[in-house]
């Protein structure tokens, strides 16, 4: 008699297909993305086996998605009904973990978000919102640590894509730990997350990228996990691990030029043990995604028959890795763990101008042909993070203002941001004065 599985862990999988949203019919972001997944885990019963559970999405709302973003002009305006439920997907998830109802669970939904930024114009690299970001300052708002210190979060991007958004909006940040695995940006989009981008003035350290050579395979990337991820989180303690759980490094997927198996998946995330996976790129949609996704799943629920699942074009071949890449990989590695124990003393983006550390950013809307203008401060505070205002113009919004108050501010960044509202306010400078006071907690309800 074959003894019927039970997950170690109970999975919560909240699953958001968006089959009706696309950016284009024939987008690699477009509705078929997930349809075979979904067969998949139907057909091989992955929702029959004790401990699993399906469930449906809910959408994120106007104000929740600001928690995280300032939309320009308004948060309808860059978003549709699709970035709502996939954001709400990711804060579904959440609230399983949170309030114990799984130990772990999985958002697989779409759009993705990791290339999403603070300020949003419009859609790059297929994302408009970031929905890890909404998830983090949900679960911030909502499930505060007991003792009152701010939440520690770790979240690990192994999307073959550098998770630029991700790092944007927590590149000041001192209690979230960003940790970008991805190919090299030297050989894909979008061409950065570099060694030397370690953070900004009030969390140095707390960036982390590993750009990997092309080639990089199963061998490598799990190296990477146990010799350079795992060390860093064991030695920053988080509350919480998220893993943006990208399938575009497979070596099928027509984007990039990696070699992650399905099995490799599953050994990455065993490993890196997350408790919150959430899905971002891959585009290999008949022949990596339903094996894939179906292998991350078995791994975070801790079933062992994961490592019976093979995508039909597999071969040792398609997964091998010359010993060249592995001794670079060897060295990254290395290099990676003397910048986050031995970070630099001031950021290598931008300059200190009195008092005030500054960046001049030009952003390109790759997906809406959008050219984005931005000049961001951060004021260098010994009590607090420090309040950022950022001014961005666009093609398609004038100037506007953005004034940005951390969690955990100190009175005289809260004092300083009201006198640059309201001053900004009176003068008609700007086209849009947007303000995000991250001590002003968001518990607004999902939209039904």
């Amino acid at each position: 008699m074959i003894e019927p599985l039970i997950a170690s862990n109970s999975l919560g999988v909240v699953f958001f297909p968006a089959f009706d949203w696309a950016i284009s019919p024939t987008h690699p972001e477009r509705e078929e993305r997930l349809l075979y997944t979904r067969d998949q885990l139907h057909e091989e019963g992955l929702f029959d086996i004790r401990g699993i559970s399906e469930y449906r999405p809910v959408f994120a709302s106007h104000e929740q998605i600001e928690r995280a973003h300032f939309c320009l002009p308004t948060a309808a305006a860059v978003t549709t009904e699709s970035h709502l439920a996939a954001a709400g997907s990711a804060i579904a998830a959440a609230r399983l973990v949170m309030e114990k109802k799984e130990d772990k669970a999985f958002s697989l939904a779409r759009p993705p978000g990791h290339h999403a930024m603070r300020v949003v114009h419009g859609n790059r690299g297929f994302c408009n919102i970031n929905n890890e970001a909404v998830m983090v300052e949900f679960i911030r708002d909502n499930y505060p640590h007991p003792d009152g210190r701010p939440l520690r979060v770790a979240i690990v991007d192994t999307d073959v894509h550098h998770g630029d958004g991700s790092q944007d909006i927590f590149w000041n940040d001192p209690h979230t730990l960003f940790i970008s695995l991805h190919q090299d940006g030297r050989t894909l989009y979008p061409g950065t997350g570099f060694l030397e981008e370690c953070g900004g003035p009030a969390a140095l350290g707390r960036t982390i990228n590993i750009p990997l050579p092309p080639d990089t395979s199963d061998e490598g990337y799990l190296f990477v996990i146990r010799n350079a991820v795992l060390p860093i989180i064991n030695d920053f303690k988080p509350d919480l691990i998220i893993n943006s759980a990208g399938q575009d490094n497979h070596f099928t997927d027509p984007l990039a030029n990696m070699r992650l198996s399905a099995q490799g998946y599953a050994n990455l995330t065993e490993a890196l043990n997350p408790d919150i996976a959430v899905l971002e790129g891959g585009y290999a949609i008949r022949g990596a995604l339903p094996y894939v996704n179906l292998a991350i799943c078995l791994a975070m629920a801790g079933i062992a028959a994961r490592k019976e699942i093979h995508e039909p074009d597999f071969t040792e071949a398609s997964i091998s890795q010359s010993p060249k890449v592995g001794k670079y990989i060897e060295m990254l590695c290395d290099r990676v763990l003397d910048l986050y124990f031995h970070p630099p003393k001031t950021p290598t983006e931008g300059k200190n101008d009195n008092g005030w550390w500054t960046r001049h950013k030009r952003i390109f809307y790759d997906t809406d042909m959008i050219r984005e203008n931005q000049l961001e401060r951060f004021r260098l505070c010994a009590s607090c993070p420090g309040l950022a205002v950022t001014e961005s113009s666009s093609d398609r919004v004038k100037t506007s203002l953005c004034v940005h108050l951390p969690r955990h501010s100190c009175p005289k960044c809260r004092s300083l941001a009201e006198d640059i509202i309201n001053d900004a306010r009176k003068n008609g400078k700007f086209a849009h004065v947007k303000f995000l006071d991250g001590d002003a907690t968001c518990k607004t309800s999902e939209k039904k």
